[in-house]
C-alpha cells in the first residue's frame, strides 16, 4: 500500500476515486459534502440570530455579529471532529467555536435552539437543493426520451410477455412508457417539495418553551430568512418528509432500472436490437476482446437496488420513540446523502446511455419475423372472426399455428392451405393480415397521446 499521505482513503463508492463517478456526479456530492453541510449548520445559526434579532429576542449588533464573524474558513475541523466523537452529534462542538468567533455576541448563538432543530434544518436545506438538482436530471431525461418515442413512434418490433414474443409494438411506444414514468416523477418532486422543505425550530422538547410567546414568531422569521416553509408542528420525530424522499428516489431509480433491465436484454447477442452508445474502451473485457458489455444499464440496476434498500430504512426509522428518537435519527444520516448521490449518478448514466442509443430498426423486424407470423396469430383470428365466428376462427388458426410448429413453413403459407381460410380471404389479404407492421393497435397513437401529456407536464 502507498505510504503517500495524499493517497486516496475513501472507502465507499460513492466517495472513491475509482468509482464516485459512476455511482454518482460531482454536483451531488457537494452538496452532501462535509463542508457544505457545516455550512448548512452556520446558516441555520445565522438565520435564527436574525430571526431573533427581527422579532426583538435578542439585540440587533449581536445578530450581525453572529452573521460577519460566523465563518467557516475559521473552523477548526479537526478539533470539531473530535470533539463531535465525545458528544456524538456536531453542533454542540461547532457552537463552541462560533461562540469564540463573535466574543461578547456569541452569548447569543444558538438562542433557544436544540441540536436537531439545526441538524435537521441544516437537511433540509439541502434535500431542498437536492430535489431540485433530481428535478433538473429529470426534466433532461425527459426530453431524450420524447425525442426518442418521436422518432421511432413507428419502428414495428415485437412486444414481449413473460420473455416471449407477444404481439407486435413500436418501440417508440416502448419508450412513451418511460417517458410517463418520469412525467409523473417531476410531478411527485413538485408535489414533494413543500412537503420537506421546512424549517426544524422548536426547542427541547418541540414546545419552544425557552422562547414564550415569542416562538412562532421567530419560527416564522427563520424560515423567511432560509426560504423555507413553516411546519404545522415539531417534526423532530415526524419523519414522514425525509422518508418520503427518500422513497421517491427509489421509484426514480425503479423506473431507471427497469429501462436498464429492457436495454441489457435488448442489447443482448441473441437479440441485437439496442446498444449504448459506442465510446472506444467502454464495457471492454479483459480476456474477450469482442465484448460491449452495457455498463450504464449496469449502474443504473445497481443503483436502483441500494436506493431501494435505503428507502426501507428510512420507513424503519420513523418508528421514532416519545418526543426524541434513541437512535433511528442517524439511520438517516446514512441513508439520506447515499440515496441521492446514487439516484443523480444513476440518472446521468441514463441520460449518456438514452442520449447516444443505438437503435437497429433492421434487427428489430428481423426479430419480429423470427416466429414466421405466429406473433400476430390474434391478428388473424380476430380478422376471420366476423365470418365464422370467434371460437371456430380460434380453432382455425390454432391448428395452422401447429402446423408451423410442426412443419415449418409460414403463418400466412398454412392458412392459404386451408379451404376454411381461403373460402373467405385470398392470398393478399392474407398476407396482409400476417404482417406484424400491420398489427401495431393504437401503439403509435398512445406515442402522440404520451408526448402531448409529457409537454403539459410543467418544472
Amino acid at each position: 500500500m502507498s505510504k503517500n499521505p495524499s493517497f486516496p482513503m475513501a472507502s465507499t463508492v460513492v466517495d472513491s476515486i475509482l468509482f464516485r463517478d459512476a455511482f454518482g456526479t460531482q454536483k451531488m456530492r457537494q452538496i452532501f459534502s462535509d463542508g457544505a453541510l457545516i455550512q448548512r449548520y452556520i446558516d441555520a445559526e445565522v438565520a435564527l440570530a436574525r430571526a431573533e434579532a427581527r422579532c426583538g429576542v435578542i439585540p440587533a449588533e449581536a445578530a450581525e455579529v453572529i452573521a460577519r464573524e460566523s465563518k467557516i474558513e475559521r473552523i477548526d475541523f479537526d478539533h470539531m471532529r473530535e470533539e463531535t466523537d465525545i458528544v456524538g452529534y456536531p453542533i454542540l462542538p461547532l457552537v463552541h467555536q462560533l461562540v469564540a468567533m463573535c466574543g461578547e455576541s456569541g452569548r447569543y448563538v444558538h438562542w433557544g435552539a436544540t441540536t436537531q432543530d439545526i441538524m435537521d434544518t441544516a437537511v433540509a436545506l439541502q434535500v431542498r437543493d437536492a430535489l431540485d438538482s433530481i428535478g433538473s436530471d429529470i426534466r433532461e431525461l425527459r426530453g431524450i426520451l420524447a425525442s426518442l418515442a418521436k422518432k421511432h413512434r413507428d419502428t414495428p418490433m415485437a412486444g414481449r410477455t413473460h420473455l416471449q414474443q407477444a404481439l407486435p409494438v413500436t418501440f417508440g411506444y416502448k419508450v412513451a412508457i418511460w417517458l410517463a414514468m418520469f412525467d409523473r416523477h417531476q410531478q411527485r418532486i413538485a408535489e414533494l417539495r413543500p412537503r420537506v422543505a421546512v424549517v426544524e425550530f422548536a426547542g427541547a422538547a418541540g414546545t419552544l418553551a425557552s422562547l414564550g410567546d415569542r416562538g412562532f414568531e421567530v419560527q416564522k422569521a427563520m424560515a423567511e430568512e432560509l426560504k423555507l416553509g413553516v411546519p404545522a408542528t415539531t417534526w423532530h420525530v415526524a419523519r414522514d418528509g425525509f422518508a418520503e424522499a427518500v422513497n421517491l428516489l427509489a421509484l426514480v431509480t425503479g423506473s431507471l432500472g427497469k429501462i436498464a433491465l429492457d436495454i441489457m436484454i435488448m442489447a443482448s447477442t441473441e437479440f441485437a436490437e439496442v446498444y449504448e452508445p459506442f465510446v472506444k474502451g467502454r464495457g471492454a473485457s479483459s480476456t474477450m476482446p469482442q465484448k460491449r458489455n452495457p455498463i450504464s444499464s449496469e449502474l443504473m440496476l445497481a443503483a436502483s437496488k441500494a436506493v431501494r434498500q435505503h428507502a426501507g430504512l428510512m420507513v424503519d426509522a420513523m418508528v421514532q420513540d416519545f418526543e426524541r428518537a434513541t437512535g433511528p435519527w442517524h439511520a438517516e444520516w446514512i441513508a439520506i446523502p447515499e440515496s441521492f448521490i446514487l439516484t443523480s449518478g444513476a440518472l446521468h448514466q441514463a441520460k449518456f446511455a438514452l442520449g447516444g442509443l443505438i437503435v437497429d430498426e433492421a434487427r428489430m423486424a428481423h426479430n419480429l419475423g423470427i416466429t414466421k407470423g405466429l406473433i400476430v396469430a390474434e391478428a388473424v383470428m380476430m380478422g376471420m372472426a366476423p365470418h365464422i365466428g370467434r371460437q371456430q376462427a380460434h380453432d382455425v388458426v390454432y391448428d395452422a399455428c401447429r402446423t408451423v410448429n410442426t412443419q415449418g413453413g409460414t403463418l400466412a403459407e398454412a392458412l392459404a392451405a386451408l379451404p376454411e381460410v381461403t373460402k373467405h380471404f385470398d392470398r393478399a389479404t392474407i398476407d396482409r393480415l400476417t404482417d406484424p407492421a400491420n398489427y401495431l393497435g393504437l401503439a403509435p397513437q398512445m406515442v402522440d397521446r404520451a408526448l402531448a401529456l409529457s409537454a403539459e407536464v410543467g418544472a
